[in-house]
């Protein structure tokens, strides 16, 4: 026997709706193919927080070494001679040229 119309479309929608719900799991944007896409991604994330962790480690002890009431005079010569072109009076610059 014929089922009657009313039900027919009833599983129909049902069965619509549950294989949108599996292409959502398997293709959507949190589903099983993005899985490796959002892997790498957090890789790439976690390489360049640890570059910047470096960067800003780097920085903090600069800016410590620079400290106005103990400032490492090694530092504090290169950053004058840098910043301002200043040589004493028995140093010499020896540049190298590229050919």
């Amino acid at each position: 026997m014929r089922k009657p119309q009313r039900e027919q479309l009833r599983q129909f929608a049902a069965l619509a709706v549950l294989l949108a719900l599996t292409g959502f799991a398997i293709a959507g944007p949190t589903g099983l193919l993005a899985w490796s896409e959002n892997l790498s991604a957090l890789d790439q994330r976690k390489a360049e927080i640890a570059e910047l962790t470096a960067k800003r480690d780097a920085l903090r002890n600069r800016v410590m070494l620079l400290d106005p009431q103990a400032a490492d005079p090694d530092l504090a010569s290169e950053l004058v001679r840098e910043n301002l072109g200043v040589l004493g009076e028995d140093e010499v610059v020896i540049t190298l040229e590229d050919e």
